[in-house]
């Protein structure tokens, strides 16, 4: 009897020692087939994102539209879990996963059969689908209700942008180059090229030296002026043109706030700031002309920031204190850019810790910091500006 039970535990030892050895071993293989598909989602992460690193450039080659494709299709090939991995120098989920719009109500203008009268509209450009269609795309609509005989055609000066669409969208718009090339192509004699920006910086010099590549190839090209007009030489100089500007933008946050007029607004302890992107090139001092005009125009509670922080006047730092300075509790944040695309919605109202809703609110010197993400290129009145400044550049050709 005894040897019996001897060899029955023996047995149940045994066999509880073999059936941990294969639970181990099951959980071993668990583990490794986890590692090994944690390794595999990486690697599907990580091609991704240099696919969308090697289109996030500002040139253009023979393989962009190949390249455009490429990254595309292996996002779409990727699971919900991968997409959450990529991660780039400039790549990250939201290239291709924010929602920004439909794109299909944009219009690329990039049609053939122009004519011999082109005006061409040109823009820095955004990839939120919902400002292109309101702001951008507005301000051509605009002009060619009002020229009519004239083909309205589009270019945008960020190749960044333009592959981000073009992957993301499938829409493709033309650079300057192929702008140009296309004007030449239709055989335009006449053309006009109306910049959407918003000052003579180093973009409007980059646009008219890509003009005189085409001197000889049409016959008459003119550009006309960018939104605030000619610079002036210190911060005193203002002129009609940031005069209309300050007024149909102030008018603008007014209504989208609910104020009656700009005294209310001061009454209710409210100050708007109007955050734009700032630049190294002396054409920054429009944005201290900017300050001036609001002054002259007595809106005490308005003021000229910059992303950029120049002038440095105009750092978010610098404002925060100057409206707690003036005693206002409620901020109203909005942009001065023709478009309400990456700046106004993440460095001025995203939830990382520099924006300037975040700096606002941490410096705890308000009752309340609100945004207004609304590019300028969707208010009427200053579309009726670019229209203005489009009618004075055709009126000087002989």
């Amino acid at each position: 009897m005894k040897t019996l039970l001897k060899v029955l535990s023996i047995t149940m030892v045994l066999c509880l020692l073999f059936g941990l050895a294969a639970c181990s071993g099951k959980k071993t293989e668990e583990t490794t087939a986890k590692a090994a598909q944690a390794d595999a989602d990486k690697a599907a992460a990580d091609k991704v994102a240099a696919l969308i690193d090697a289109i996030y450039v500002q040139e253009r080659t023979d393989k962009t539209d190949e390249q455009c494709a490429e990254a595309k299709a292996a996002w779409d090939a990727l699971t919900d879990a991968q997409k959450e991995l990529v991660e780039g120098e400039n790549a990250d989920p939201d290239y291709f996963g924010r929602d920004t719009g439909d794109a299909s109500k944009d219009d690329p203008r990039n049609q053939d059969n122009i004519g011999e009268k082109e005006l061409l509209v040109v823009s820095f450009g955004t990839s939120f689908n919902d400002s292109r269609v309101q702001d951008i795309k507005g301000i051509e609509d605009a002009l060619q209700a009002k020229f009519s005989d004239w083909s309205v055609r589009r270019a945008f000066t960020a190749q960044i942008i333009i592959n981000h669409i073009q992957a993301r969208d499938g829409e493709k718009i033309d650079n300057m180059d192929q702008a140009l090339e296309r004007a030449v192509k239709n055989g335009v004699k006449t053309l006009v090229v109306q910049p959407t920006h918003l000052m003579h910086g180093a973009e409007y010099d980059e646009l008219a030296a890509a003009l005189k590549n085409y001197e000889g190839k049409i016959d008459k090209i003119v550009i006309a002026e960018p939104l605030l007009g000619e610079v002036g030489k210190d911060a005193s100089v203002i002129n009609a043109d940031k005069e209309a500007v300050a007024k149909a933008i102030t008018a603008a946050a007014l209504e989208d706030a609910n104020y009656k007029d700009i005294a209310a607004a001061e009454k209710a302890g409210t100050a708007f700031v109007f955050m734009g992107h700032g630049t190294s090139h002396t054409a920054k001092i429009s944005y201290s002309q900017m300050q001036t005009q609001m002054e002259k125009l007595g809106y005490k509670n308005v003021f000229i920031g910059t992303v950029e922080g120049e002038p440095e006047d105009t750092a978010c730092e610098a404002v925060i204190e100057k409206v707690a300075k003036a005693g206002y509790k409620n901020v109203i944040l909005r942009p001065l850019m023709v478009v309400a695309g990456d700046h106004a919605n993440n460095d001025m109202a995203g939830d990382e810790e520099d924006s300037w809703m975040s700096m606002f609110n941490a410096a705890e010197k308000f009752s309340s910091v609100e945004a207004q993400i609304a590019g300028l290129g969707g208010i009427p009145a200053v579309q009726d500006i670019y229209v203005a400044h489009a009618q004075n550049a055709i009126d000087s050709i002989a």
